[in-house]
């Protein structure tokens, strides 16, 4: 469950910051697919530092 609240919040980020804009798609052009990487960062003590 962790994972999915890291994918609401970078999600929301990128919202919030405008950082995507939609468009039409141009006839002749092809979507750019997206693939999202997961990994825990960790603390030096070893501990989770997030998702």
């Amino acid at each position: 469950m962790e994972w999915r609240c890291a994918m609401v919040e970078e999600l929301m980020a990128i919202r919030k910051n405008g950082t995507w804009d939609l468009v039409d798609l141009s006839d002749g052009k092809n979507v750019i697919g997206v693939k999202w990487v997961f990994k825990t960062k960790y603390h030096a003590d070893g501990s989770v530092q997030k998702h």
